[in-house]
């Protein structure tokens, strides 16, 4: 029987357990690469499955990425801080080439971008009860996706009635930024945000679209914008958990 100099049996969840603490302690720091499956295999004395079901373990957590050629290394995404309390709120910080998340991306010294696709399309059951439009009234939908540093961040998903977002700046497939904001420019300001979280497995489409790793979990933000007569605005934002930092500051 296969033992460890603490005299217990060495299974995948042992190998497992001691490349975590290796992780956490960082002795392996993120970005560096584990030894190959058959270092491993000699250093514990077990099966090459035996390893590679150990670091499998490993993946599902979120812990260690897979490469192209079998390598793999501990993750090592640079997260950023999104502030939701200021984001969209009061002083806005658009400008006339950078929305209000780009520049803060950019104030925090990374590269933002955002690739933008706009349809028509009937609100959904889910839309229209946030929008609180009817179910199958045309709405406007603008789809973000958000990379720092050319690497996905966010898949942003807006929605806007039909009934005054139709022909204006809403439906032009770019990043547009408008001081402001664009609600503001075409007479349709937020007035107060009500946000919903979140926090999920995501689905097999955000999975390939963020490019998540096995076991990574998402934040769903929902922020509906309210006008004078009801909401403008619904804003659906998926952030995968490793690359984010929520904050909400409040006074009491």
């Amino acid at each position: 029987m296969t033992t460890t100099k603490g005299g217990r049996r060495v299974t995948a969840r042992t190998i497992a357990d001691d490349l975590r603490e290796q992780i956490r302690a960082g002795d392996l720091p993120p970005g560096s690469a584990l030894p190959t499956t058959r270092v491993l295999a000699e250093q514990y004395g077990v099966s090459p499955k035996t390893v590679s079901a150990g670091v499998d373990i490993l993946k599902l957590e979120g812990l260690v990425v897979g490469e192209q050629g079998g390598r793999r290394r501990v993750r090592s995404d640079r997260s950023i801080t999104w502030n939701l309390t200021s984001f969209e709120r009061g002083q806005r910080k658009d400008t006339a080439v950078m929305d209000d998340w780009s520049t803060a991306i950019k104030d925090a010294g990374r590269v933002p971008e955002q690739h933008v696709t706009v349809r028509r399309e009937p609100a959904s059951s889910e839309v229209a009860q946030w929008l609180q439009v009817p179910a199958g009234s045309e709405v406007v939908c603008r789809v973000r996706m958000r990379t720092v540093d050319e690497h996905p961040f966010q898949l942003s998903t807006s929605w806007f009635p039909g009934s005054f977002a139709i022909g204006t700046l809403l439906e032009e497939e770019r990043d547009v930024a408008v001081p402001g904001g664009i609600l503001r420019s075409i007479g349709h300001p937020q007035h107060r945000v009500r946000d919903e979280i979140t926090v999920r497995m995501p689905t097999p489409e955000e999975t390939e679209q963020l490019a998540l790793p096995p076991g990574t979990p998402v934040a769903q933000h929902v922020r509906i914008g309210f006008g004078e007569d009801g909401p403008v605005r619904v804003m659906k934002t998926i952030a995968p958990g490793d690359r984010h930092l929520l904050v909400y500051e409040m006074e009491l």
